[in-house]
């Protein structure tokens, strides 16, 4: 989710979701250590419980990353071993890790030894030919052993050669089994599934198997999949509207704008929000046009909620689907 879930979207993700945790985008190393830190490490008080998630592999890089995470409120590090991407494996981190558990399993240690809060790994099932539950059990072991207890899995294998990292998301099979096994062979464990999860049937069956689940792109696409999910599962009263939410999210707008954001930093995360109503693509368009705009402000949003269909102001399945 690099580039996708910085702060301005997990605050709108926590409007819709109170219980949601949310995650950062992936954050290298070198970034943090090097780059626009501070920028990096702000976020809204608003978003707790709020996980930093890196991506590295020398343990005392992670581990000073991890003490500027703790140093900033974050609630938990979360390490990276599922990236596929070109760029990621030539840094020798992301999925390419899962081949060196025991490397891992010190990074593991070094960050732990360096904070209190909880330290976990997201990790894929396998990678290329690695790629039966013996490699993903023996992984988990030895990084567990290290102090790891909680592991989400994204569960498709990471083909590293050949395929991009969106061909990574559809093309290696789902197979949601593993997850659920893991949990079965080490019950001490929490243990999360991430991948494919684009409804509440499936949510649903899944917490039947295991402690969690991780929705990245599904609820960034349709984002109102977070509210129907947080009352089933909480009974919270999330906005009573996507007409709601947009007024509910203002006041942070504006706030934003004027400690110097760009409107189209924050309404590019939008996008989505009447997805399955009609006029939808009637706000994405105009939100495209406008938010780009010298001096921008909130009133682009105001007028693009308005060219939605009418109807659509109470809002009911008979004119919204969460597809």
């Amino acid at each position: 989710m690099m580039e996708w879930t910085d702060r301005h979207c997990r605050h709108f993700h926590r409007m819709l979701a109170p219980h949601a945790r949310l995650y950062t985008e992936m954050i290298s190393t070198g970034a943090l250590l090097h780059g626009p830190r501070q920028r990096l490490l702000t976020y809204s008080a608003a978003q707790h419980p709020v996980a930093l998630q890196l991506g590295g592999a020398d343990p005392t890089d992670l581990a000073s990353c991890a003490r500027h995470g703790a140093d900033a409120g974050f609630d938990e590090i979360n390490l990276n071993v599922g990236c596929p991407s070109d760029r990621v494996q030539h840094a020798r981190i992301g999925a390419c890790l899962m081949r060196e558990p025991t490397l891992v399993a010190e990074c593991i240690a070094a960050m732990r030894a360096a904070v209190a809060i909880p330290v976990t790994v997201k990790c894929r099932t396998g990678v290329d030919d690695d790629d039966d539950y013996n490699f993903l059990a023996r992984f988990v072991d030895t990084v567990a052993s290290a102090g790891c207890a909680v592991f989400i899995i994204h569960a498709r294998k990471a083909i590293l050669t050949g395929l991009s990292p969106a061909q990574n998301r559809t093309i290696p099979p789902l197979d949601w089994t593993r997850a659920a096994r893991l949990k079965t062979d080490f019950p001490h464990l929490t243990v999360v599934v991430n991948g494919g999860l684009d409804n509440s049937i499936d949510v649903n069956d899944q917490l039947r198997c295991v402690d969690g689940v991780m929705l990245g792109r599904a609820v960034y696409h349709n984002p109102w999949l977070l509210t129907e999910l947080e009352h089933e599962l909480f009974g919270t009263s999330a906005p009573t509207s996507r007409h709601v939410a947009l007024l509910q999210l203002l006041p942070y707008v504006e706030q934003e704008l004027k400690a110097g954001a760009r409107l189209h930093d924050i309404a590019r995360h939008l996008h989505g929000l009447f997805n399955g109503c009609p006029g939808a693509r009637r706000f994405r368009r105009y939100l495209s046009e406008n938010s780009h705009r010298t001096h921008a402000g909130v009133e682009v949003l105001i007028d693009a909620a308005a060219a939605v269909n009418k109807t659509n102001r109470e809002e009911d399945s008979a004119t919204c689907s969460s597809a």
